[in-house]
């Protein structure tokens, strides 16, 4: 069974209460199950992370060095400075799928930029929770 890291940002644990009108109503609880389920059926292990602190989520990309097959990860506004993040998912050389439920193209200019992308297989935004279900098919077709 492939077994996932999924990493969620600075903030994330307030979706459904923050910023309604980019990422609705829905809570982070309701949508971490929705992810798990999507998961289960794909026959893939999934482990979900949230954390506002960067060097926490330093530490778990760096514990997903050769026991995770992959990574997705939502970084919140990590995605758009934090060198160190983009460092941390070089080094661990698995793959790993950008996420954005809200599509950062279309918000402050500031959240067009990100510095992880280059180091990332992909990236997926726009499409709300949806953007992690797209992340987890591609694991589990191409993995």
């Amino acid at each position: 069974m492939k077994k996932l890291l999924f990493i969620l940002g600075p903030n994330l644990n307030m979706v459904g209460i923050r910023d309604k009108h980019v990422y609705g109503t829905e809570t982070a609880e309701s949508i971490n199950e929705y992810v798990r389920n999507c998961a289960e059926k794909l026959g893939l292990e999934l482990e979900i992370y949230q954390s506002n602190h960067e060097g926490d989520i330093i530490d778990k990309l760096h514990a997903a060095y050769g026991c995770k097959d992959g990574v997705i990860i939502n970084a919140g506004a990590l995605t758009h400075y934090s060198y160190a993040l983009r460092d941390a998912i070089e080094a661990i050389q698995i793959p790993v799928i950008e996420t954005h439920m809200s599509n950062i193209h279309a918000r402050d200019e500031f959240r067009h930029k990100s510095v992880i992308a280059p180091v990332c297989i992909g990236s997926i935004a726009g499409f709300g929770k949806e953007s992690y279900r797209l992340a987890l098919h591609w694991f589990a077709d191409e993995i």
